[in-house]
């Protein structure tokens, strides 16, 4: 079996919207690094029933119903 092949696996922390931490292994970043998830399955609306709103990131929404409003 070739040698480096596959990547690092090692543990790192998840932090989601409410606060709480867990630990897993995982690819991504670095050994003790932590992932900070700004949706997760407590803010989710597939998950949750859709009572959440999402964060508009960057205005996206905005412009969205600004270039269709009126549309119907």
């Amino acid at each position: 079996m070739k040698k480096d092949t596959h990547p690092d696996y090692h543990v790192i922390t998840v932090k989601m919207t409410n606060g709480s931490e867990f630990q897993t292994k995982s690819t991504w970043g670095k050994e003790g690094d932590v992932l900070t998830l700004d949706i997760d399955p407590t803010s989710h609306p597939a998950w949750t029933g859709g009572n959440q709103q999402l964060m508009d990131r960057g205005g996206r929404v905005s412009r969205f119903k600004d270039k269709f409003k009126g549309f119907v």
